[in-house]
């Protein structure tokens, strides 16, 4: 593929990205999304509610995303309600898919975290970057994903590079129908995942680190736009997921023993109008 051509593309998306959270004018019905969190059933004062909005659309030749998120607190301070601003810009160059994403922080506008990603489909190849651009552009983390086809199994390898602490580990998933084999290694951890789906209905997936630490993985499909998923890590906590349609709820019980010292609890609600 053409190496500067491709480098010039991500340069340019990347500028888009970041000049795509100002928008343009919708023309298309926008999303959203409201969430209330409550991890403390005495009062109000547990409540956080926060409104999510995004919308997409065409620039030339790229696809363009952007969307913010703000706090549904009653105030009379508007700066302070913004809590994220980000745009997403998406395109092809010599056969690769390429997007840039950056999301800044409402409240301070001299930092943003840039997302890179490169995909190849011919090559089943995939690259992604995390990066830091404030004063300087630093990259945080990278990495490959080379898939394979092997005996009627998905096979994908992915080496991962941390450059903020210096870490490294690869990651092997092998899904074959009904299961998946999820493997994550470094030098200190590994750690494995099995997922295996029984029946039309349920799924169990057990992990296993190397530490000793065990966790299991439960799905319950009730129709075709519900379902209900419960992790347990034993001593640690026990969180409870249920999706129906646009409502999503999320119930999160810490564990010490047999004590379950506190529930935290969110819904989100997902309109579209």
């Amino acid at each position: 593929f053409d190496q500067p051509a491709l480098s010039i593309a991500i340069i340019k998306i990347s500028a888009v990205a970041l000049l795509a959270i100002l928008g343009y004018a919708s023309a298309g019905a926008p999303q959203l999304s409201i969430s209330v969190r409550d991890g403390n059933f005495a009062g109000l004062d547990g409540l956080e509610p926060t409104v999510a909005w995004e919308n997409s659309q065409q620039a030339g030749d790229l696809d363009v995303s952007y969307g913010i998120k703000a706090s549904a607190q009653p105030t009379t301070d508007l700066a302070s309600l913004p809590r994220s601003i980000w745009g997403k810009a998406s395109t092809d160059v010599s056969g690769w898919g390429v997007s840039a994403r950056a999301e800044v922080d409402g409240q301070d506008f001299t930092n943003a975290n840039v997302e890179l990603d490169a995909n190849n489909a011919g090559a089943d190849l995939n690259i992604h970057l995390v990066a830091n651009a404030g004063s300087a552009f630093s990259v945080r983390s990278a990495e490959v994903t080379k898939g394979f086809d092997a005996n009627g199994a998905r096979v994908t390898v992915t080496p991962r590079l941390n450059l903020e602490d210096n870490d490294r580990d690869v990651v092997i998933n092998y899904n074959n129908d009904k299961t998946n084999v999820k493997l994550t290694a470094s030098a200190d951890n590994q750690e494995v995942t099995i997922s295996q789906q029984v029946d039309g209905d349920n799924r169990i997936a057990p992990t296993l680190k190397s530490n000793g630490d065990i966790s299991v993985e439960w799905e319950r499909r009730l129709s075709d736009d519900s379902s209900l998923t419960a992790t347990l890590m034993p001593n640690d906590n026990l969180n409870v997921e249920w999706r129906d349609a646009a409502w999503t709820a999320n119930v999160n019980m810490p564990i010490d023993g047999t004590n379950i010292n506190g529930a935290n609890v969110s819904i989100k609600r997902d309109v579209s109008f």
